[in-house]
């Protein structure tokens, strides 16, 4: 699970270092439980002049947090990374405290270093049990999810993703989620509208393990926004905006992939995903807009991101789990006939079969590197690094082989003969799709050939004597 990134202690003078090593230390630790004592005190008192009048002008206002204070809730940010130190606030019920800051602070900074603790201390798996079992924890850090605030948003989407790593707590915090339907739209409105790479990254992981974790939960954020117009959202009965899930995704991925590329991992699969459930799959096709952005979207990224021409092969294994999911998602998609329709229309068979075919051929070199290296080779990982890769790699060729059939299947005499023109139908290329495709699809390749003889029929034989176990079947 994640380990919350903690700001960096702030530095103090000899004498601090010297003061706070001689009190009453925590555990093992040099911290002193004076000293933190003080700090907690400070909280409960700082947060009560901050309470306006209700219905007063000062009721919405944010307040800034004093410097010294800051610092000094900083250190304490940084010391609950220790077990020893968390425990000790477990056991004073500082989470109470936090919680009560969280409920009635007007002060941002101070709310996001306070779940930034809890999400510290929830690493630990007896406080992340009690945090998880108190409903009314539970409550005031689901709410923090309507915060304003990019950093407490981030914060509170890290301490949600390390109680969903919590096999023992992970049914409690899906079951709280699907009883609030304003935690749907939260989690949307952050995906089609936030310009921050990190947070959306850390929401599209906790949206990730939900769906993972619960099928139900998937279907429920599916089908509610399944039948509205993705631009603009529709508004309910309330006036508040109703949003559909594959429209909110599509646009945090486009943010991510521009803002921080390895983020885009996340998004990819939560598309897979959605497409393992006939639902997921009408919700991307069944509005036009939407199903021509996400296929135009996956179709961008195999054809001009990821794995191409100029990348060193061994790009595959930084690539190989995104890549699964995107093809993964076209397969599904050119599954449907509406797509299928689309592929035919704009010709994107050909950049498909290349990139395709690209993949495998990095996925020879990659697999014969892997045989043939030594414990002193450092471009390949060693002590027991190679399963690991070898599973990974083994989905990608898996989902790489059945998408290319599914494109072989509709490929047309015209689209092969611009193939062998343009270059992605050549000798080698079709040698390595062979390779990959026989035995299992052998009468995809069957079918290929017999229109590959219509337009080469030289180029065909030299294919049928490379592989005698098929012949274009006439």
């Amino acid at each position: 699970m994640d380990r919350n990134p903690s700001p960096p202690p702030p530095t103090c003078d000899q004498e601090e270092e010297e003061d706070l090593a001689g009190g009453d230390c925590i555990g093992s630790t040099v911290y002193s439980k004076h000293w933190l004592f003080g700090v907690l005190s400070g909280l409960i008192q700082i947060v009560t002049p901050e309470r306006a009048t209700p219905g007063s002008d000062d009721e919405e206002q944010e307040v800034e947090l004093a410097e010294e204070m800051e610092n000094e809730i900083c250190r304490v940010w940084d010391m609950s990374m220790d077990e020893d130190v968390a425990l000790f606030l477990q056991e004073f019920k500082a989470p109470d405290i936090f919680m009560g800051v969280l409920a009635k602070s007007r002060c941002p900074r101070l709310r996001e270093i306070c779940v930034g603790i809890l999400g510290n201390m929830a690493c630990f798996q007896e406080i992340c049990a009690s945090i998880s079992n108190c409903e009314d924890q539970g409550q005031v850090i689901l709410q923090c999810l309507c915060d304003s605030d990019p950093p407490t948003l981030l914060e509170t989407s890290r301490l949600l993703l390390t109680c969903l790593s919590q096999a023992e707590v992970a049914s409690v915090w899906v079951e709280r989620i699907r009883e609030h339907p304003s935690i749907y739209a939260s989690i949307c409105f952050i995906m089609s509208s936030s310009t921050n790479a990190d947070l959306l990254v850390k929401v599209g992981e906790v949206v990730d393990k939900l769906f993972d974790l619960d099928e139900r939960l998937m279907l429920e954020w599916i089908r509610n926004g399944a039948a509205r117009l993705p631009d603009p959202p529709q508004e309910d009965s309330e006036g508040q905006p109703v949003f559909s899930i594959v429209p909110c995704v599509l646009e945090a991925a486009k943010q991510v992939r521009s803002e921080n590329p390895d983020g885009l991992d996340v998004y990819m699969h939560i598309l897979q995903l959605l497409t393992t459930v006939d639902d997921g799959i009408q919700a991307i096709v069944q509005c036009p807009d939407t199903g021509k952005d996400t296929w135009n979207l996956l179709f961008d990224l195999v054809c001009h991101d990821f794995c191409q021409p100029d990348d060193p092969p061994i790009i595959l294994q930084e690539q190989k789990t995104v890549l699964a999911s995107v093809f993964s998602v076209l397969s599904a998609l050119s599954a449907s006939g509406a797509a299928q329709e689309r592929l035919k229309a704009e010709e994107g068979d050909l950049p498909l079969i290349d990139s395709l075919i690209r993949v495998l051929q990095n996925m020879e070199h990659c697999q014969k590197k892997s045989e043939n290296c030594t414990d002193s080779d450092t471009e390949e990982p060693t002590n027991g690094g190679s399963p690991q890769d070898d599973f990974h790699l083994k989905i990608l060729k898996d989902v790489s082989c059945e998408f290319l059939a599914n494109i072989f299947q509709v490929l047309t005499k015209e689209t092969v003969a611009q193939g062998l023109k343009e270059g992605q139908l050549s000798k080698q290329k079709c040698t390595c799709a062979f390779q990959s495709l026989l035995p299992l699809y052998s009468p995809v390749v069957e079918d290929f050939l017999k229109v590959l003889r219509e337009v080469d029929n030289a180029l065909a034989e030299a294919l049928e004597d490379s592989f005698p176990s098929v012949k274009a079947r006439t």
